[in-house]
């Protein structure tokens, strides 16, 4: 078992090195000839081409085996969620134009042409390649270098948050570009898509929000939870916003060819100051929002209905993140995010008293808190935890710890993961505790605490301050003893081993040899 699960890691490291490398030959090419912020919208255009252009080519291929005459209808393409593709958008006619001088109008048209044909995508495809600043054998090269390193037959999940991750960490610290932003690793979306559930369970529809969607990784990494619990996508709603107009234009991309409708918005546009969905109360809220943001237009916002607890600190806005998802929340809602360790116990005047508000008022919101593992995410070394919130609690002033701070397997040298079965077990920690049904405290691990322990911590939420520590493998006296005697034991022959050592080596340098 343990060899079948080193061979898949293998594998996974050996595929993320190979988009890697390609993403990075791919910069390379442009060096010199685009200015470094413009590399990803050219790279992620093509990519986009390439993998709406396979897709068709193979269900075009299978219709025609098929034989039943249905390759040229829309249709048979639009009910699996494939995107029709113009002649002259194909990858297969645009390749073959790589070392024209037209190969820059050549791919704008081609993007063009798949917009009308799509209108989900009208304004969305970057459309960059004629302009005179892009270096048009270089772009020539590019198309040369995806057709010959670019598999899209393993583009699953969120495949295109994974290259704008490739653009926001290594690369842009090779370059000295810094992104601000990072991508959420797939382990800990899954973790909060099993802690929470979002999909429709009754058959009355759901609506989910992202307030901070980013490349849309939430949504498109949830897609396959959702159809695995038998859930509908078609009685799920998605809202979504994103500040970063490269990074909505590229969630508008990415949610489109994974086939799931999204309301991001009729533009980008800032959270705080220009809520896109004022009205919207969604059932559940996945987020990971920009952590420690120092200023984030507080004076302006003092009067804002969103701060039910109070109004967050003017230099940091992660309280200010967490109230606004609360005015989200329908009365049943639940919201599971992602938030800076330092969020857990700041003592600042303004953040310690929601806190206490989030603990104390209608028995509280707060319903568990995970201390998440070192090395998670690839762009970022900040320690982090989840926050789970949830309305209409069954477990008035009470609140689920649950510490993971040792769990997870380093996959490189860098970056760790939890396994999908620690997923599945804190998981299952966590419903167990809801349901009341064969929940118990495991010293180390996870601990339901009343609000009177809360309180006695001074609203501290560190996992660490009431899991204690695990000593279930603590030795006995005599175990203790036992060992001291062996370890005694060893000293005396190591220190035996090393005089002798000592006179063979006196005795060769007294030689006259």
């Amino acid at each position: 078992m343990a060899n079948e699960k080193t061979v898949k890691g293998d594998k996974k490291e050996k595929a993320a090195v190979s988009l890697e490398k390609t993403l990075w030959d791919a910069a390379c090419k442009l060096i010199g000839a685009v200015m470094p912020n413009n590399y990803m919208n050219i790279c992620l255009g093509l990519i986009f081409i390439k993998y709406v252009s396979d897709r068709y080519e193979q269900k075009y291929e299978q219709l025609v085996a098929d034989g039943d005459g249905f390759e040229d209808e829309r249709d048979a393409y639009a009910e699996e969620n494939v995107f029709w593709v113009p002649e002259k958008s194909r990858w297969s006619y645009i390749s073959k134009l790589s070392k024209t001088e037209e190969i820059g109008k050549i791919l704008d048209e081609a993007l063009l042409e798949i917009e009308k044909d799509n209108p989900e995508l009208k304004g969305i495809l970057p459309k960059v390649y004629s302009r005179g600043d892009v270096d048009k054998r270089r772009i020539g090269e590019l198309v040369d270098l995806f057709s010959n390193q670019l598999s899209t037959e393993n583009m699953t999940g969120d495949f295109f948050g994974k290259c704008y991750e490739f653009f926001l960490g290594e690369f842009s610290k090779k370059f000295g570009q810094k992104g601000g932003e990072f991508y959420t690793s797939r382990c800990v979306v899954d973790l909060i898509v099993n802690m929470i559930e979002p999909y429709d369970k009754v058959g009355k529809g759901v609506r989910v929000y992202d307030p901070c969607c980013g490349s849309g990784g939430m949504f498109s990494q949830s897609v396959k939870f959702i159809q695995e619990h038998q859930g509908n996508l078609d009685k799920i709603a998605v809202y979504g916003q994103e500040l970063n107009p490269d990074t909505w234009r590229l969630a508008k991309m990415n949610l489109a060819i994974r086939g799931i409708p999204a309301d991001l918005g009729d533009s980008f546009g800032d959270t705080f100051h220009d809520d896109k969905h004022k009205t919207l109360r969604a059932d559940f809220i996945m987020a990971n929002p920009p952590f420690n943001i120092s200023d984030y237009g507080q004076p302006s916002l003092l009067d804002d209905p969103r701060w039910i607890y109070d109004i967050p600190p003017s230099g940091n806005a992660n309280y200010a993140w967490i109230q606004h998802m609360v005015s989200k929340l329908a009365p049943n809602g639940v919201a599971g995010f992602v938030l800076a360790n330092g969020s857990l116990s700041t003592n600042g005047k303004q953040e310690y008293n929601i806190r206490k508000q989030m603990l104390e008022k209608d028995g509280g919101i707060i319903d568990c808190i995970i201390a998440l593992p070192t090395n998670l995410f690839s762009t970022v070394t900040i320690p982090v935890s989840l926050w789970f919130l949830r309305k209409n609690r069954k477990h008035k002033e009470k609140t689920l710890f649950i510490d993971c701070r040792d769990k997870g397997v380093m996959i490189d040298r860098k970056i760790r993961e939890l396994t999908t079965e620690e997923i599945l077990e804190i998981a299952d920690t966590y419903h167990r505790w809801l349901s009341g049904e064969n929940y118990e405290d495991v010293k180390g691990y996870c601990k339901s605490a009343t609000l009177a322990e809360v309180q006695a911590t001074d609203y501290s939420l560190v996992p660490g301050r009431y899991v204690g520590i695990d000593d279930s493998d603590k030795m006995s006296d005599e175990e203790v003893r036992a060992e001291i005697i062996r370890v005694k034991q060893e000293l005396k022959e190591l220190f035996a081993k090393n005089k002798e050592l000592d006179e063979k080596i006196m005795a060769i340098l007294d030689s006259d040899d």
